[in-house]
């Protein structure tokens, strides 16, 4: 198969995998949407919101179609011919649970323990193919459990890191900084990625967090002038205040116009990883020998 046939029959197939996660994400069971210990007696629960057709189906068909093309891109060469079926595989499973992760964030706040354990078993697929498939970022002569410890650490430090997070987030501000959620999912990206990979997934999902989190930040400080106007005009001021306490308390956390989730970025990293590996252990193997920092 040539290069331009792969392009467009990734192109295709990424579509329609990517749209088919509409009637997927309607088959997840509840409970996977929810957070830990809810129940339908409580008296804020609320139906998880699913994906429809439009906008969410054609967001994810877009996204698929992208990074299953950008695959043939950037690793056409080093990954499909000759064929190496664990990292073809991986970039095809991952990609689909990926969209469910970023999906289910956006929606509900919630990520599903089970993509992250799908995520981590992708991780251990690509661990038993580090032991029959080259890899881009070790040379043939490296010992043999030079990439098992490098999967291994990078899961142990992506869930550690983001449990340091929130260990000083409850220390020093009281509230939690990052969700068990995020901590398991950054633990499944470490697996697939590896230490090196692992600097990639958090660098994407920060800086693209960041064009986000900017209107948010507007959004807010819009917001808050506004209720202090308020405040300040109502005849009853205290009165006032309390309404609009009450009102917040009121909003479903899953609704709450101040959070912004963090696990969609993490997995767009993941995904962007996966699809142009490399291409990025071509442009950091020279800065990582330079630094001392290759196995």
């Amino acid at each position: 198969m040539n290069f331009w046939a792969a392009a467009v029959i990734a192109a295709i197939c990424g579509a329609v995998v990517g749209y088919a996660q509409t009637f997927v994400f309607a088959k997840i069971p509840e409970k996977w949407l929810q957070d830990y210990g809810v129940k339908e007696t409580d008296p804020d629960f609320r139906l998880s919101k699913r994906m429809k057709l439009i906008p969410h189906g054609v967001l994810s068909a877009l996204f698929c179609a992208a990074i299953y093309t950008a695959f043939v891109v950037f690793c056409y060469d080093t990954f499909i011919v000759p064929p190496h079926f664990f990292h073809i595989i991986a970039i095809l499973l991952a990609t689909p649970i990926i969209v469910i992760v970023m999906m289910s964030d956006r929606l509900n706040r919630i990520v599903p323990d089970e993509c992250s354990i799908a995520l981590a078993v992708i991780g251990v697929l690509l661990l038993i193919g580090d032991f029959f498939e080259n890899d881009v970022w070790f040379t043939p002569e490296v010992k043999w459990y030079i990439p098992f410890l490098n999967r291994i650490i990078a899961a142990a430090v992506g869930g550690g890191f983001l449990l340091l997070i929130n260990f000083i987030c409850l220390t020093f501000l009281g509230k939690e900084g990052m969700g068990q959620g995020d901590m398991k999912l950054l633990a499944a990206c470490g697996l697939i990625t590896g230490c090196y990979g692992l600097i990639i997934v958090v660098y994407v999902g920060i800086i693209t967090a960041l064009f986000f989190a900017l209107p948010l930040t507007i959004r807010k400080y819009v917001r808050l002038s506004r209720e202090k106007k308020e405040i300040a005009n109502a005849e009853d001021p205290a009165a006032k205040r309390r309404e609009i306490a009450k009102r917040k308390a009121q909003i479903h956390f899953a609704e709450d116009p101040d959070y912004m989730a963090f696990g969609p970025f993490l997995a767009l990293g993941t995904a962007v990883y996966l699809a142009m590996e490399p291409f990025f252990a071509t442009r950091m193997l020279p800065y990582i020998d330079l630094f001392g920092l290759y196995f």
